[in-house]
């Protein structure tokens, strides 16, 4: 594994960033813990674009160019029209704990993880279910009995959907059917010592995994073998390829996901490294 590094501190002072996604020339992410969505610039200039109550997580476009915003706590899925958020769908029958990261699929197909337990809260780790929205509002289930499925990717054919099951340390990979649904459950890559949280695809096929436990990104090929590992000082949760060629990694970093702790250290970041290989599929 080739080492990179040292990351560049392009934005401090967060809680719990999340979600990033590059878009239209900057970063959107969520700062969870202080309920705002933020779009941040290469040169580090940041604009909060609104706030979500129940605290923001997965970002996605729909076609006409409107934001879906994951709302974590009361589990639902909003999409932002002006400056008004309004229910998209409601997640409470699918998801039997807060909601997490998502993918928008080109369709405007939403695929939204949870957690499945009560995790702040230590209670015992239970599988939960991998949720889809369709373009109209309507929630099914995409796939179940998943380790706390979060970070996701969609391949530029269309045709693989990955997902990072956190507490199942592995990479898993489905179908996708025309229609958005999945078939072909297999696992795309095992991590050792690593656990996956948010996720990127590159122009090669390889995923790049934010892996908190310990505290670093890699750069993994399908069948799991690790190419590139970038380390940063605290904890990485989340990774996005973008900038202007796709080859800038921006990743989200802070000191552990403790929502109180997080908010009155103030320790969130978003650090940046330079890669050889662009952005590819989505998000």
């Amino acid at each position: 594994m080739q080492e990179l590094g040292p990351t560049r501190t392009l934005l401090d002072g967060l809680a719990f960033g999340e979600g990033p996604r590059w878009h239209e020339g900057r970063l959107w992410f969520s700062d969870m813990h202080h309920h705002q969505v933020i779009a941040v610039d290469e040169s580090g200039k940041a604009e909060v674009q609104f706030e979500v109550p129940h605290r923001p997580s997965g970002l996605g476009w729909l076609p006409d160019g409107r934001l879906l915003v994951v709302s974590m706590t009361d589990r639902k899925l909003l999409v932002r029209e002006g400056d008004v958020l309004r229910q998209h769908a409601d997640l409470r029958s699918f998801a039997s704990w807060h909601c997490n990261d998502m993918l928008v699929d080109d369709k405007g197909r939403a695929y939204v993880g949870n957690f499945g337990f009560d995790l702040d809260g230590g209670a015992k780790p239970c599988h939960a279910n991998l949720i889809r929205v369709d373009p109209d509002g309507a929630v099914s289930i995409a796939a179940e009995e998943m380790s706390f499925p979060n970070g996701t990717v969609l391949t530029p054919d269309g045709r693989t959907l990955i997902v990072g099951e956190s507490f199942g340390t592995c990479l898993t990979a489905f179908d996708v059917a025309p229609d958005g649904s999945l078939s072909n459950r297999r696992v795309w890559a095992t991590l050792t010592g690593a656990t996956p949280d948010g996720i990127c695809l590159d122009a090669e096929g390889a995923v790049w995994v934010a892996s908190p436990i310990s505290g670093e990104v890699l750069r993994v090929r399908e069948g799991g073998e690790v190419t590139h590992g970038v380390g940063v000082e605290h904890q990485a949760f989340a990774c996005m390829l973008g900038g202007d060629d796709g080859r800038t990694l921006f990743i989200c970093t802070a000191k552990g996901s403790d929502p109180e702790a997080t908010v009155t250290e103030k320790a969130g970041r978003i650090e940046t490294i330079r890669v050889d290989v662009p952005h590819a599929g989505l998000p």
